[in-house]
């Protein structure tokens, strides 16, 4: 087995270097940092499959901007809005989100012509991809059956579209209030005046979760009046009717395009009420889209603009600086112009002066790479971002896990707001409520007292305070029963706990929270070298470590989203102490060669799968083990193999960025291993040349020659003018910036930063 693995690594490692010469397009001058980000965007990417076992990405083409509460997006039939492999359109609909359950897709909007029919609720409309245009703050599609050539521009909180009719059509437009993605149990629509409508649409249940609803309205003005309207309720259409009030409602509107046959078309989203929603519709003032585009495309030029890139290939350029596009749409503002949000109190609030409140946070998957990314590089809106989490553990008595639309749901395993703030907190985002976060992770971490619904923090902790894990046979069941996962995760919580009290003064808290964050061992099973479940009588299931799931089923038992090969490496902040516990160096090394001899396998096999975030940091464990040319060539092969500038372009779920968010990282040469810290992990940057220019710190120069190229491989590093042979960098790097100069090679160096203290810390 050991010699196979061996072959199986130098395989990989050749065909790496054969990918590395062989990249399409010619490289640019390395020197030369681009200018406008904003060209190189291609909101298409992603927006197909990442395979046939890890399903679909879920990014959407339609405009937004940067953390905006408005994405005015096209929606043909999949679950989470658009599938660039499927089709025809049902509307464009508001609001959108990389997710892997229905959600969102609100309040979808069509243009048709001639006659409604006596379904409008059921229209659609084929496209085909040769009349799509999706760039930077502006989507263009004709549609086929009517012919209707629909332009969508946005701002932060309204959208503008141009609808262009043919010569001589019958002009209509369906509002289908009763259409969300994941069902309606409410729904509204009344004619306001004669060139608007307003209403409303109460969906939820995210991911099955009953308890979690949100009522968004709308208020969606004309360039001019209507001629005829109706209404329908999901089984009758009313000619003329004004108002419907039903799950299922909408309306339709015909206009007079006999001299003008651009019809103008301005909406605006509110989560307080339709006046709120018809007061946001002062953002976008006139009827002309350009105005809009620039505005939009100048907030993206500058958010982009943070990382500056130089050299490399059109294709790694267009996939860079689209995944960092794709890293900043989420989470999405949630207050009105005026300032109104509803919070998770169901009460409607004021946010402070000079602030931003934000929504829909996926923090099981976000708190690894796009927490600290955001802190880092957007300190003022990261800082917003938390104080909008304390503002939902003030409000509604518990830090929330993957809220929705100020609404807690129990999405996915651990208590993932803890190490989202402190990720936060750690890269630069000081500007929020520090003791009062810190009262509520205490708060979580000790408690369990069921909220609203039922939503829980910290599912078994009373269980996992007492025996030191979550028991299996007394998880919570989702795909599958989850004990060993929400312990390992759990344990990742409190380390971060103990970081952030030790940040904010306090040993003693501190203290007890490292002690909790190594509760993994108890999951650590010797006979075996994996990391398993436990009964409540502290017992192993029998049998090896790995099972293959039986069909059908979605990971391992005692596993949330994954199996005991795939989270045997999860404890991203002691890996030297797992390496310990596996037996060492030796013994680790040829269980890294077998993991990654495939790299994106889904929850039913022993490997990595790049797909998910727990397995986002594997591929730097080889520089815990004096072998970082191995996880230079993983990175590298998994940056070539899963990642393109195309519709089917990403390994897997985006989920709201975080997935895109790995990528930025990858490329930067950098990775935040361990949770709740700034330290970051080296590896071979992508391009030759880099600026990272954070607001409120100082910048970071990366010179890497010829990557991207043929030279996947480190075989020197300076910091500050001062060779640095060690695989990390030190924490105050985020603060202060620097230079970081690499030298690369074709070959692997393995004399290069192979000593142990060349290694990341370890927290013990």
């Amino acid at each position: 087995m050991r010699s196979r693995n061996r072959r199986a690594v130098i395989g990989a490692l050749a065909a790496i270097t054969l990918l590395a010469t062989a990249i399409p397009g010619a490289a640019a001058a390395e020197d030369t940092l681009i200018a406008d980000p904003t060209q190189y965007v291609d909101p298409m990417i992603g927006t197909g499959k990442g395979g046939p076992v890890v399903g679909e990405i879920n990014t959407f083409p339609g405009p937004t901007a940067p953390f905006g509460m408005i994405q005015w997006s096209p929606d043909n039939g999949n679950y989470a809005g658009y599938n660039y492999h499927l089709g025809p359109i049902r509307g464009f609909s508001l609001t959108h989100a990389s997710v892997g359950c229905s959600a969102f897709g609100d309040i979808p909007i069509l243009p048709v012509t001639g006659e409604i029919g006596v379904t409008p609720w059921n229209r659609t409309e084929k496209f085909s991809h040769r009349t799509e245009r999706a760039e930077v703050a502006h989507y263009g599609v004709t549609l086929e059956d009517s012919g209707i050539r629909a332009e969508l521009t946005a701002s932060t909180r309204a959208g503008l579209g141009t609808f262009t009719y043919p010569e001589g059509a019958t002009a209509q437009v369906l509002v289908k209030t009763g259409a969300s993605l994941a069902g309606n149990s409410a729904a509204t629509v009344r004619i306001s005046a004669s060139d608007e409508i307003t209403g409303s649409a109460t969906t939820g249940r995210f991911c099955g979760e009953s308890g979690n609803q949100y009522t968004v309205y709308f208020a969606l003005k004309f360039d001019r009046p209507f001629t005829a309207n109706g209404t329908w309720d999901g089984s009758t259409v009313t000619p003329g009717g004004t108002s419907a009030n039903h799950p299922r409602s909408g309306a339709y509107l015909t206009f007079d395009t006999s001299q003008n046959r651009q019809l103008r078309a301005k909406v605006a989203l509110s989560y307080v009420s339709a006046d709120g929603a018809r007061a946001n519709l002062a953002e976008i003032p006139g009827w002309h889209p350009e105005p809009v585009r620039a505005a939009t495309r100048a907030q993206w030029r500058e958010h982009l603009g943070r990382i500056r890139i130089g050299g490399g290939t059109p294709a790694h350029r267009k996939t860079f600086y689209t995944a960092l596009y794709h890293s900043l749409i989420h989470p999405n503002t949630f207050n009105d112009l005026d300032g109104r949000y509803p919070g998770f109190d169901s009460k409607i609030h004021q946010v402070e002066p000079g602030r931003t409140h934000y929504a829909n946070f996926s923090d099981w998957d976000t708190y690894r790479s796009l927490a600290p990314l955001h802190g880092w590089l957007y300190p003022d809106r990261a800082s917003d971002m938390a104080q909008s989490l304390v503002l939902a553990a003030v409000q509604g008595g518990w830090l929330p896990r993957w809220p929705m639309a100020n609404g807690y749901t129990s999405v996915m395993n651990g208590d993932n707001s803890v190490p989202l703030l402190v990720n936060l907190h750690a890269y630069g985002a000081t500007g929020f409520d520090t003791r009062t976060a810190l009262k509520y992770m205490l708060k979580g971490a000790t408690k369990a007292e069921p909220v609203q619904w039922g939503y829980v923090e910290r599912q078994g902790i009373e269980d996992y305070q007492k025996l030191g894990y979550v028991p299996n046979d007394r998880a919570l069941v989702g795909h599958v029963r989850k004990g060993a996962s929400q312990t390992l995760e759990y344990a990742v919580d409190d380390f971060a706990i103990s970081r952030f009290a030790r940040t904010l003064g306090d040993p003693a808290t501190a203290a007890t929270y490292a002690k909790r964050g190594e509760y993994w061992r108890n999951l650590f099973d010797p006979s075996t070298g994996y990391l398993r479940p436990k009964d409540s009588k502290g017992q192993f299931p029998a049998g090896p470590g790995f099972v293959p799931p039986p069909p059908g089923q979605f990971g391992q038992d005692g596993f949330e989203e994954g199996n005991a090969a795939q989270y045997r490496w999860f404890v991203p902040h002691n890996i030297a102490g797992l390496i310990t516990a596996l037996g060492g160096k030796t013994k680790a090394q040829p269980l890294m060669d077998e993991f990654f001899t495939k790299v994106n396998v889904g929850p039913n096999q022993p490997y990595q799968w790049s797909g998910n975030e727990v397995d986002f940091s594997t591929p730097w464990l080889y520089n815990y083990i004096g072998q970082p040319w191995k996880s230079q060539a993983v990175i590298r092969r998994i940056q070539s193999e899963l990642f393109a500038p195309t519709p089917d372009g990403l390994p897997g779920n985006d989920d709201l960025g975080a997935q895109s968010s790995w990528y930025v990282w990858s490329a930067l040469g950098l990775y935040p291993v361990t949770p709740g810290t700034a330290d970051l992990s080296v590896h071979t940057p992508l391009f030759p040349a880099i600026q990272l220019r954070p607001p409120n710190a100082g910048e970071l120069h990366i010179t890497a020659p010829g990557a991207g190229t043929a030279r996947p491989y480190i075989t020197q590093l300076h910091l500050n003018g001062e060779n640095w042979a060690r695989t990390w960098l030190p924490q105050h790097l985020v603060r202060t910036g620097g230079h970081l100069d690499f030298r690369l090679r074709a070959t692997p160096d393995p004399n290069w930063a192979n000593t142990p203290d060349a290694a990341p810390p370890s927290y013990q």
